[in-house]
């Protein structure tokens, strides 16, 4: 099981191309980065050119200074022509940054904004095509988290580098470049601060990065327990627990506060010691150039124009210490994208067959399954469903009837064994092409914030109106829809908090039965309907079952009378099947649950 599962991922990645160079980069988070602009280099080449353009400015200021404060104390005749010479042509370089720092925005922001886009929408594709048992054993919170905020954190971490990180290497090139031109000896000054600037940054960059990761998990796990506690809020109010869950948030709350201000203030301890430094360096430099300038080696105009590079240089070394935890950070939350993109545990239909047409003939052949390698759920179950036969599987709590069902739509798969669908292994087709032909009624109602048309109709873009009345009639809930002052475009809230138990499931089988499947499965979704209700719909569903092969799981084993065979599931194994008059009669298993639940 776990070969073919991995044998399913590897043929997933191999099949995307996004996915695959960010397995190929694996554990070098900067590769990644890098490769996640595949297709908008050009982008940032044209942007990389007017950013250029739009900074040179800041170099020629320095240059322009130099030449006026020279012109300024030679006292020579052509002093006012040189000093407005170099004003004309600063303003002209000042001018140009608006049309030029305009293009550069365009052409950068298209190609970070595309990221950003491409990326979350690799998320959101992976989160649909990872396994129901992953999305089980991962909290929607962290998920909600890596898609909002570790994306963002990637857009900052690009901006750092294709603007920050370009400015910053450029500004120290001009001005090593200008400074070499002019002397060697204070150049080679300048160079004697770079591996200062290194010995600073390395010591603490693997500090920052620990603390960072940490944060990031605690950010995780509150975001978490915020979704939680938000879903939990009707059954905390209703036994009066608001205080015990304000202190279990605020424990929290403390908690990743705490974790924050220890990364604030170790980042901060560390902006502090490259401040003085570089500032030391600072002072230093501008006593070299005063020296050199009174032993008349360089003029009065070079001392402003070493002093001007010299604290661009130093600047720029400190955006690089400063950039350092967002850097981090940044490269954090690549990695983090990465638990979900890399996920193995997909739901792989890549070159699988797909169905066209479904009969309904269902086999499972010495089925077992377990839950993490732990004790199987179900054990060498054999079972075989006709086209168009009622089966309703019944067994006490744990049994395995769920399990079952969800083998059979395939959010699960068999530990050992094969389930096939007209003849067909179900590992071996496109389970998408055999799921269009099955309708599903879970036990817990699923509606999402619209209109009762549109819950009704999800995923179906063609339905007469005719159709979907005789849905809303065979789900009984005509009588419901008139009494709205909107029908059918009434909205429902957030899982359908505007409605009682009864209304979402009869929305939810509506749903079900619009699709005109050729497989139903009903996971008890009568439970919440009062008798009468129940009564109307089973007489519906079992007109509209009629041609179709049906499974039920029922809790009130009453209403599986009509069942062409009723299985009786008992520590993972098929215990009795037979029709429900003749269970009875055989006073076994299913007479002892039936008596049971009378």
């Amino acid at each position: 099981m776990r070969k073919k599962r991995q044998k399913d991922a590897d043929n997933y990645f191999e099949s995307n191309a996004f996915l695959k160079n960010y397995v190929r980069n694996r554990g070098h988070n900067m590769k990644i980065l890098l490769n996640l602009y595949h297709g908008n280099y050009y982008r940032l080449f044209i942007s990389t050119i007017f950013f250029v353009i739009k900074n040179s400015p800041v170099w020629v200021v320095p240059i322009a200074t130099a030449n006026i404060v020279d012109a300024a104390t030679s006292g020579g005749s052509d002093g006012l022509r040189v000093i407005i010479i170099n004003m004309v042509v600063l303003g002209i370089m000042v001018a140009q940054n608006i049309p030029t720092n305009y293009v550069h925005a365009v052409f950068y922001s298209k190609a970070i904004r595309d990221v950003e886009a491409n990326l979350r929408v690799s998320l959101v594709k992976k989160l649909q095509q990872l396994s129901l048992s992953y999305h089980n054993s991962t909290q929607s919170g962290r998920l909600q988290s890596k898609i909002m905020r570790d994306v963002e954190q990637i857009e900052v971490l690009s901006q750092q580098l294709f603007v920050t990180g370009l400015s910053i290497a450029l500004n120290i090139a001009v001005a090593l470049a200008v400074v070499i031109s002019k002397s060697w000896v204070v150049f080679l000054f300048f160079i004697c601060t770079i591996p200062i600037a290194v010995a600073i940054i390395v010591p603490f960059r693997g500090k920052i990065q620990n603390k960072n990761k940490v944060f990031r998990q605690e950010m995780e796990e509150t975001s978490a327990k915020v979704m939680e506690m938000v879903e939990l809020i009707p059954v905390t109010k209703a036994h009066g627990l608001e205080d015990r869950e304000i202190r279990k948030m605020d424990k929290q709350l403390v908690k990743v506060a705490k974790k924050g201000y220890e990364l604030d203030v170790f980042q901060s301890y560390f902006a502090s010691i490259s401040w003085v430094v570089f500032q030391l360096f600072q002072v230093i430099c501008l006593g070299f150039s005063g020296y050199m300038a009174f032993r008349g080696q360089i003029s009065v105009g070079d001392v402003v124009l070493y002093q001007s590079y010299f604290t661009s240089i130093i600047s720029q070394i400190s955006n690089i210490v400063t950039q350092v935890p967002i850097i981090t950070k940044g490269l954090e939350s690549v990695s983090s994208v990465g638990d979900v993109l890399l996920a193995p545990d997909i739901e792989d239909n890549f070159d699988k067959e797909k169905i066209g047409d479904v009969a309904g003939d269902l086999k499972f052949k010495d089925v077992s399954f377990s839950y993490d390698n732990n004790h199987d759920v179900l054990k060498e179950l054999n079972l075989h469903i006709h086209p168009g036969e009622t089966v309703a599987f019944v067994g006490g709590s744990g049994a395995g009837k769920t399990t079952l069902l969800n083998l059979l739509i395939g959010f699960l798969k068999p530990t050992s064994g094969s389930i096939e669908i007209d003849g067909k292994n179900l590992n071996d087709i496109d389970l998408r092409s055999y799921r269009s032909h099955i309708s599903v009624v879970p036990q817990n109602t699923i509606l999402f914030t619209g209109t009762i048309r549109e819950n009704i109709c999800y995923g179906m873009n063609d339905v007469s109106d005719e159709e979907l009345r005789r849905c809303i009639a065979a789900a009984n809930l005509t009588d419901m829809i008139d009494q709205m002052d909107d029908g059918i475009e009434t909205m429902i809230n957030e899982h359908g908090s505007n409605l009682s138990g009864g209304q979402r499931q009869r929305i939810s089988i509506a749903r079900a039965l619009i699709r005109n499947p050729e497989i139903i499965i009903l996971d008890e979704a009568t439970s919440a309907l009062d008798p009468i209700s129940e009564g109307k719909i089973q007489k519906s569903l079992a007109v509209l079952a009629k041609g179709r092969t049906t499974l039920i799981v029922a809790h009130r084993l009453s209403t599986i009378k009509n069942a062409d065979k009723i299985v009786v599931i008992e520590h993972g194994r098929a215990a009795e099947s037979g029709t429900y008059d003749e269970l009875m009669a055989l006073k076994g298993r299913f007479y002892e649950l039936h008596a049971t639940s009378a």
